[in-house]
């Protein structure tokens, strides 16, 4: 008998930081992530294509669950009109828990307050790590 679990989970974090800056990060600048968040993101290299362009490929080296990991992602999809990049892992340490593993960054800034809705598959743990990557991204932006 073999199971298959399908599902998608997002969580939403408040940032006071102009919600644009976040979507140039997470576009343009990954690769500054691990100076803002050294203790969850060591480093992040361009593989293939250019920086924030659909079809780059990106190296990932992480910790999480207090273990190092490494993820390869291709960028699938840019939305500059609602400020949204989301990466397909295709490579690395998710692959041998999932079949398909699929991260979208998007930043909700209408109305008063920023919002930004990170889209993880399970587990819950991974999007607690992408919280905490917010929030030190947002102290790095707030200095």
């Amino acid at each position: 008998l073999k199971m298959s679990l399908s599902g998608k989970m997002v969580r939403q974090v408040e940032i006071k930081s102009d919600g644009d800056v976040f979507h140039q990060i997470w576009r343009h600048r990954p690769h500054h992530i691990s100076n803002m968040s050294p203790g969850n993101v060591q480093s992040c290299d361009l593989h293939e294509g250019e920086w924030g362009t659909v079809g780059s490929v990106i190296y990932w080296n992480y910790t999480h669950d207090g273990k190092k990991k490494v993820a390869k992602d291709i960028i699938e999809a840019i939305d500059e009109e609602n400020k949204s990049v989301t990466y397909k892992v295709i490579e690395g340490d998710l692959m041998e828990l999932y079949k398909t593993f699929i991260a979208t960054v998007h930043v909700d800034t209408k109305g008063d307050k920023n919002l930004l809705n990170e889209g993880v598959e399970d587990p819950t743990t991974l999007l607690d790590f992408c919280v905490t990557l917010t929030k030190d991204i947002e102290a790095h932006h707030l200095k």
